[in-house]
């Protein structure tokens, strides 16, 4: 099967306990060290077996083989990447279920994320996580006083969360540019300002 590489954990003796994002779960897997596995790393897209451990209610990683992305040997595009799947590790190690929505997700950004801006892409991504997840607010209804946000221009807190701009005293964005990423999932209307405000506040969590 295939997935991708949320999180890394160090054990004893260089060994590893992975978190892997496949179409239908995030499975906690342990990878013994060895000189002949290949390195594997966080954001990584890889095919794997899992073996049933008798010893222990975590199955074994085996038989990996790492499936690279054309853009891989970038390094600030591979940062960038590394930051926004360490970010679903957060959001899904606690779900009881999960559908292929997550894997298709990845799967999408990583085919575009040397295309464009690559924040472009996480924030796109974002927003239709927040569509599936029924957390996306279109109504620009003020978060923090509940009044109606009349004004051309908004403010967005954590989980692009709309609020006038004195009631958030941050950056503001143009009403119109949000209403084309809430509807659209188009970034096409933010400028690279916008976009830098956007991305670190998709860092604070998902």
């Amino acid at each position: 099967m295939q997935g991708f590489i949320l999180a890394l954990n160090k054990v004893k003796d260089e060994d590893l306990i992975v978190s892997v994002l496949s179409r239908e779960n995030l499975d906690t897997l342990y990878r013994f060290y060895g000189a002949r596995h290949g390195v594997i790393n966080l954001g990584f897209k890889i095919d794997y077996e899992k073996e049933p451990s008798s010893k222990s209610s975590i199955s074994r990683l085996k038989d990996v083989i790492h499936i690279g992305f054309k853009w891989i040997n970038n390094y600030k595009l591979l940062k960038l990447w590394q930051e926004f799947c360490a970010l679903f590790y957060k959001h899904l190690k606690d779900a009881e279920q999960l559908d292929s929505f997550y894997f298709d997700l990845l799967e999408n950004a990583s085919q575009n994320w040397n295309k464009q801006n690559p924040k472009r892409v996480a924030i796109e991504s974002y927003v239709k996580l927040l569509e599936h997840e029924g957390r996306l607010h279109k109504e620009f209804e003020c978060f923090l006083c509940s009044g109606h946000i009349d004004e051309d221009e908004v403010s967005l807190l954590r989980a692009y969360l709309p609020t006038h701009k004195n009631c958030a005293h941050s950056h503001a964005i143009k009403k119109s540019a949000i209403t084309e990423l809430f509807n659209n999932h188009s970034t096409l209307f933010l400028n690279d300002n916008d976009i830098d405000i956007l991305w670190y506040l998709l860092l604070e969590g998902l």
